[in-house]
């Protein structure tokens, strides 16, 4: 149990109220799709399978920082987060700030832990690779962008940039821990890092096609708010059979991306399918 109030080597203490939020931003619910990303990249390969697990709890609470912070009222400001309250709300904003910034900071110890049975150099790209995923240059900075949307509608470029950053980031890192975490080489690695290029794509589209198609309890949050904010969508742009006609377009190009596979590229060109054709 990673999330226990014993300290670890090196800690002092765990307070059990900031235990309780983390544990309730990463634990209350969702579809674990980057950790699942993760094990299902790793097999491909026939990689470490518990190293693959710890590497994915790590990816998913870096996940659940960013939602914990993302609804905050300084940023979406939302109350309602996989159908309960948002951490915010269930605790306080400050516990939810803390609880943020424990859940990223655990993120990185993880990987880094001797727990994690990889070798040095592949614990230290998977720190390197989720840092870049995860900061400036990918879902921090593609937050940045999202909060400029409000004031300024993008462009179609500007929107597929902000997206690949803020939502494709990281599932863009999910795929390629998979290689990593089994030791390949450049060419796998590419190849996966494409594969995630695409699935994120295709999962921010088909999420902005349920916000204006779903309702907000089958969502299990607030749907309509990119609309209401005036943030530009592609769905918004090009319209419903435009996207839906794109999903099916990047989900035959996800499967052509892992075709050199064969079968045991099957589960995660399913899993692509699931992504864009999913209902909440």
């Amino acid at each position: 149990m990673l999330l226990d109030a014993r300290p670890r080597t090196g800690e002092i203490a765990r307070p059990t109220r900031l235990i309780e939020a983390m544990h309730y931003g990463a634990l209350n619910g969702g579809k674990r799709l980057r950790p699942y990303l993760v094990l299902e990249a790793a097999r491909l390969f026939g990689g470490d399978e518990d190293a693959a697990l710890q590497v994915g709890c790590a990816l998913e609470c870096l996940h659940s920082y960013s939602l914990v912070h993302d609804d905050l009222p300084a940023m979406d400001d939302d109350d309602l987060r996989r159908g309960k309250p948002t951490v915010h709300i269930a605790y306080d904003y400050a516990t939810a700030i803390l609880a943020g910034d424990g859940l990223l900071t655990y993120a990185f110890d993880i990987i880094a832990s001797p727990d994690t049975s990889l070798s040095d150099e592949a614990r230290a790209a998977l720190v390197l690779e989720l840092a870049r995923a995860a900061g400036i240059g990918g879902m921090a900075g593609g937050q940045a962008l999202d909060l400029a949307a409000e004031r300024e509608a993008p462009d179609e470029a500007g929107i597929v940039l902000l997206q690949s950053m803020k939502t494709g980031a990281l599932l863009r890192f999910a795929c390629e821990a998979g290689a990593i975490i089994a030791g390949r080489g450049h060419e796998d690695r590419a190849r996966l890092r494409r594969f995630g290029e695409i699935i994120g794509r295709a999962f921010q589209l088909a999420d902005d096609l349920l916000d204006v198609t779903a309702d907000a309890a089958t969502m299990g949050k607030a749907t309509g708010k990119d609309a209401a904010k005036g943030k530009g969508t592609l769905v918004a742009l090009k319209g419903q059979a435009w996207a839906e006609a794109e999903l099916e377009r990047l989900v035959t190009a996800a499967a052509q991306e892992l075709a050199a596979y064969g079968a045991a590229a099957t589960t995660l060109i399913e899993t692509a399918r699931f992504i864009a054709y999913r209902k909440n």
